[in-house]
């Protein structure tokens, strides 16, 4: 367990150090024997030791008679979304989401998509410390399933929203910079965008996991982006993490807006056409206070976590949240993160508004945090 942190979030480590095979294989062991068999989703993001780690888990799965279906490289909202749809009973995301190269991590979902939360941690946790792991006999381990094309469900999932127009969206001929960071955006992204009728100039687009750039989509790394935005006179500029659960937006003069705004964006469209409360974490920027005022409506703060924000979101009903990193829930698709519904409903909104992203962001409440 040395230089192995354990959290909400799952547990994360550098590889070769917290993160070994073995440490995955017994973890996933561990879950499998908390979900107590059924069909587990396990996808990976680009990092050169996913495959590796990717393998230990299906392994750890299987040993404790649970099947598997192998997702490989994968976004962790796609992960999340194709749980329930193919009555999974689990998932494990192996991603370290926005650390750099060298850590990687397991992120676990229960049976509808959500994280999972602390106390159901703690019990994984406490399988894994207390070897009380329920190893089947050769003939009741569990199989590798057929693939399933959870990327295409994704995709045509965002496209079949009612939200989503998406003549509009192509008669604007949106022209797009892409920073993909080498992650698993680079498998979804251009495919959805190109079928909404945008032009794309990307940077970062082989989802090697070979970061090309520091992985956290926050303004500071973004320049190379800003400067595509500014030398192919694009309209908007999406940064995403290397598991595709965090957005970041440039705009079109190719000033970073902050990924406060990003969700503040976001909000505030979807409050324009569907009302109700909505949740984001504690640590968001208060601007979120000020747009759900204009709309005459509550806003409810969890503690920092995913799994709190959808939870609290399900239970009140709420059309739109997040956390204020750029991690958008929209709740008419999934519960969970997601930068690829947020980057098209920003799009959307635009397409609708006849306004640049600049004059939009720029009649937005500033906060310093």
């Amino acid at each position: 367990m040395k230089n192995l942190l354990i959290s909400i979030s799952g547990i994360r480590g550098i590889v070769g150090e917290g993160i070994t095979p073995d440490i995955v294989c017994k973890f996933s062991s561990s879950f499998g024997t908390y979900i107590n068999e059924g069909k587990i989703v396990v996808g990976m993001d680009s990092r050169p030791s996913g495959e590796m780690l990717l393998k230990a888990a299906i392994a750890g799965l299987n040993a404790v008679g649970c099947d598997t279906v192998d997702l490989g490289i994968c976004p962790t909202p796609t992960i999340s979304m194709i749980i329930p749809e193919i009555n999974a009973q689990g998932g494990i995301a192996i991603t370290a989401s926005h650390n750099p190269i060298e850590y990687n991590a397991l992120k676990f979902f229960d049976n509808k998509g959500f994280l999972l939360d602390e106390k159901s941690i703690k019990d994984i946790t406490d399988n894994f410390i207390n070897n009380k792991i329920n190893y089947k006999p050769y003939d009741k381990i569990g199989k590798l399933r057929d693939k399933v094309n959870a990327i295409q469900h994704h995709i045509k999932s965002i496209s079949s929203l009612e939200i989503i127009d998406i003549q509009k969206i192509r008669k604007r001929k949106f022209r797009v910079a892409l920073d993909l960071i080498n992650g698993t955006a680079a498998v979804l992204i251009p495919e959805l965008l190109s079928k909404l009728g945008c032009k794309l100039f990307m940077i970062n687009a082989r989802p090697d996991g070979m970061f090309r750039r520091n992985p956290e989509p926050v303004p500071e790394n973004l320049k190379e982006l800003s400067q595509l935005v500014i030398e192919k006179k694009a309209d908007i500029g999406f940064a995403f993490d290397p598991d595709g659960d965090r957005l970041a937006v440039v705009d079109n003069k190719g000033n970073p807006v902050g990924e406060d705004n990003t969700l503040a964006l976001v909000v505030k469209y979807v409050l324009s056409r569907k009302k109700g409360d909505i949740v984001v974490n504690a640590s968001t920027s208060m601007v979120i206070e000020d747009i759900a005022k204009e709309y005459s409506i509550k806003v409810f703060r969890t503690k920092v976590g995913e799994v709190y924000v959808a939870k609290k979101m399900q239970e009140i009903k709420s059309p739109v949240g997040g956390e204020g990193n750029g991690g958008i829930i929209f709740s008419d698709l999934h519960y969970g993160r997601d930068a690829f519904i947020g980057a098209v409903l920003i799009l959307q909104m635009l397409a609708e508004k006849g306004k640049t992203i600049n004059e939009i962001v720029n009649k937005l409440p500033t906060y310093f945090m």
